[in-house]
């Protein structure tokens, strides 16, 4: 449904009946959706993952200058904005160590560039990171390594705070690395309270897991867990079942402790792409992986999904449409029927790019097809990219086309919540400037007696003479956070044309992203 609005009625915008229509058209726009045809959904979680491991990500040069750090991911974050994005994961635990102010682990080497070592000037990056993140209408999702200690064994470089001086006997050398033995329950608790920390004193919007629970199998070693397995594995032959047992475990330990400090806060994982091969288990996916999560990292994501202990799942379909040993296509249908109405986003490897042996990473139209795929799959809510620097480099100019699938803006998808929407915002009457039109509000004054006030705001402008549907992203114009501290919010409309009607709009919407009424009304810029 549309609703034009006639060269007349703009010229009596002041007479009541006209505005009341005008309200109940453009609701009835929003109860009722448009064609399931359309190209660009309203909802599509864009996502980008941001490491910050060795640097190859941010910062790209370890610095305790605050300045250095915030500029280096403003940078950043225009470049997610420009291309459409609406959610960051960044790499806020890297090895045991944090890009916060943290009582329980030390401060990152890759930050500063001594481990232990903090900002000048008090600076907490994560605050700061949290903030601009949500000034510019994205999500924020935390992103943790949990039982990797170490990158390497040079053990001197660690500061006397990390867990390898504090708590010797919590690790575990495989490889070249220590890792926290996951057998333990002390390691468990440990681990629970550093997300419970982080949960408790920052506004996050999800934590997230990638996909190193166990390590990945290292040629010719064998983990050493033998004699945990004998001392903890009561009621088990099997130590795979048990190590699996470990893992469930601490997800489902995670999962209680997200939902009982701040029930908003998502919890998601991004597993490796195989779940199991269908060889070894007939519920598997069609594929030949050499390795997969149940088998070999002891990941059960889908008990996880099945439990309910995590909110979204985020495989990494780091393979090609047509690839013969793992057909992403394939994998994303298998996922798809496999989510148990969890939220499903799918891991796209931008790194691979004209950076593959294999020729379909060769060819432009690779990652555009995926996302297509994406959107017709009707299980599916959205995409993340591996990795920021390879994302913004513009492979083959696959970002360019990104940025056209992404050209109308996108809401991050609504969460499952008993929690009501928001009640229409107070709009103040709209005030023409030379440089553009403002707008003000407030949130209702039932809320904001009870400090339950809304997470952020969606703008809408429609064109006076045409109309549109609140479910017609082109007329999103902007998503803004709501004002923490301030009396009322505000936008100016830099881009309105001097002399043209609009009709605005504004929805508040809660931090589980659903949505309540728009108010609407409409102003014209002077000349």
């Amino acid at each position: 449904m549309r609703y034009t609005l006639s060269s007349q009625q703009t010229r009596t915008t002041g007479n009541t009946m006209t505005r009341s229509i005008l309200t109940l058209c453009l609701l009835c726009t929003y109860l009722f959706p448009l064609s399931a045809q359309e190209a660009s959904p309203k909802r599509e979680f864009r996502a980008v993952w941001v490491a910050t491991v060795k640097n190859i990500d941010y910062p790209r040069q370890p610095s305790a200058d605050p300045d250095e750090l915030r500029a280096e991911y403003r940078r950043l974050l225009r470049g997610f904005r420009e291309l459409g994005l609406n959610a960051v994961i960044f790499q806020v635990r890297p090895a045991a160590d944090a890009f916060y102010r943290s009582a329980l682990v030390p401060w990152s080497e890759y930050l500063t560039g001594y481990q232990g070592i903090g900002p000048k000037e008090g600076f907490d990056p994560l605050q700061f990171l949290i903030e601009e993140t949500h000034r510019h209408g994205m999500e924020f999702h935390a992103w943790l390594n949990p039982y990797r200690a170490t990158t390497n064994l040079d053990t001197l470089t660690l500061s006397p705070r990390h867990a390898f001086y504090q708590h010797r006997d919590w690790m575990i050398r495989y490889g070249n690395k220590f890792y926290f033995n996951p057998a333990l329950p002390e390691v468990r608790r440990h681990l629970n309270e550093v997300v419970a920390e982080l949960v408790q004193n920052y506004e996050l919007d999800a934590i997230h897991f990638d996909d190193y629970f166990y390590p990945y199998k290292e040629l010719g070693e064998v983990f050493p867990d033998s004699l945990d397995f004998r001392r903890y594995g009561a009621g088990l032959r099997d130590i795979e079942d048990w190590r699996r047992s470990n893992t469930d475990a601490l997800i489902q330990s995670l999962s209680e402790t997200i939902r009982k400090l701040k029930p908003h806060v998502r919890f998601g994982v991004s597993p490796f792409g195989v779940w199991r091969n269908m060889e070894r288990d007939p519920s598997g996916s069609p594929t030949r992986a050499g390795a997969s999560s149940y088998d070999d990292l002891y990941a059960d994501v889908l008990k996880w999904l099945r439990e309910g202990w995590i909110d979204y799942v985020a495989p990494q379909l780091y393979w090609h449409i047509g690839f013969e040993l793992a057909d992403h296509e394939r994998l994303l249908d298998w996922w798809s029927r496999n989510s148990f109405g969890k939220q499903l986003y799918i891991g796209h490897a931008f790194y691979k790019i004209n950076n593959d042996r294999y020729e379909a990473w060769r060819l432009p139209e690779e990652l555009p097809r995926q996302i297509l795929l994406n959107r017709r799959n009707l299980s599916s809510s959205g995409s993340i990219f591996f990795r920021s620097e390879f994302l913004l480099r513009n492979p083959l100019g696959v970002t360019d086309s990104l940025r056209q699938l992404y050209e109308q803006p996108a809401l991050v998808p609504e969460s499952p919540s008993t929690a009501p929407a928001p009640a229409q915002p107070q709009l103040k009457r709209p005030r023409s400037r030379p440089d553009g039109i403002l707008l003000h509000w407030r949130p209702s004054r039932e809320e904001r007696r009870s400090e339950q006030l809304p997470a952020y705001y969606v703008i809408y402008r429609f064109p006076a003479e045409k109309g549109g549907s609140f479910q017609d992203p082109r007329y999103i114009l902007t998503v803004t956070p709501h004002l923490l501290h301030c009396d009322r919010n505000y936008y100016i409309d830099y881009s309105a044309e001097p002399g043209t009607p609009y009709i605005y709009a504004i929805s508040a919407v809660n931090r589980y992203h659903r949505e309540g009424p728009p108010k609407t009304t409409i102003m014209v810029r002077k000349r």
